[in-house]
């Protein structure tokens, strides 16, 4: 594997989009683990989907195309969550529903014979492009600073966001803020894991850290850590096996946090 790093420019990509992809789990899986917002991120990967077929019709970059579907279906069930209106689980459905529908509709349309669509819906971090690593570097680029320039604001809001806003913290720009590094974290993942798993990525690594420690800054490092620890392990497993990178990586996520929970269980009682 090592041999093959130094020759393989594909294995030197997905090692990097390994790196970039654990950056913004830890930052952001966190985040969405914290204010339960899992559900929520799921519709938007989902939508982002639609997305990438009017890439496709169009012509343009599949992945700038998902970037501006989950932007929209951030801020619009953002905007509708926080109205009241409507159960905010309905709404989800329908982006869910509706981004997949229209991908799949796109891409109907376009012409001549239909692209295989199976690594943005299930990923493989082996066929990561040049373009996919820049594009994912300038997100995770954004995320990044975002969330360290604003940690102490995020830090108040994340854990109780009613008392922040009685303190004065502009609590609706900080939710809006974190659907948008939601979305964006969702188009870094999607080469990585794939729509329909992205949630999971999302997800284990910030879990397996709550696991070990309740502060925000440790629990962030832990789940980038295990981000790493997760992408790496599931992209030498993919390649030794030859199986797809994307499964290996959630299944060894979820693995490793059902045996952490049950030694902290253990361990407790």
């Amino acid at each position: 594997m090592f041999e093959a790093l130094l020759e393989y420019r594909f294995l030197q990509h997905a090692l990097l989009a390994c790196l970039l992809a654990s950056v913004v789990c830890g930052f952001i899986g966190v985040a969405i683990v914290e204010k339960k917002l899992v559900m929520m991120s799921g519709g938007i990967a989902h939508t982002a989907y639609g997305g990438v077929g009017l890439g496709y019709l169009l012509g343009f970059e599949p992945i700038l195309g998902a970037a501006a579907f989950a932007l929209l279906a951030a801020f619009a069930i953002g905007t509708v969550r926080r109205g009241g209106h409507v159960h905010t689980d309905v709404i989800i459905a329908l982006f869910w529903s509706l981004g997949m529908a229209l991908g799949i509709a796109f891409i109907g349309f376009a012409p001549g014979y239909p692209p295989d669509m199976s690594t943005y819906l299930f990923g493989n971090i082996l066929t990561v492009t040049r373009l996919d690593l820049q594009i994912m570097a300038g997100f995770t680029a954004i995320v990044a600073a975002l969330v360290i320039i604003l940690f102490n604001d995020w830090k108040a809001y994340l854990f109780d966001g009613q008392f922040s806003a009685i303190l004065g913290l502009r609590t609706t720009l900080l939710e809006y803020l974190l659907l948008a590094l939601i979305a964006l974290t969702v188009v870094v993942l999607i080469r990585v894991a794939g729509i329909i798993l992205v949630i999971a990525l999302l997800t284990a690594p910030a879990a397996t850290a709550a696991l070990f420690t309740t502060r925000l800054e440790t629990r962030m490092a832990l789940a980038i850590a295990f981000g790493c620890l997760f992408c790496l392990c599931g992209l030498w497993l993919s390649y030794t096996i030859n199986i797809a990178s994307g499964a290996t990586i959630i299944m060894l996520s979820s693995a490793v946090y059902g045996l952490a929970y049950l030694a902290r269980r253990h361990h407790i009682e």
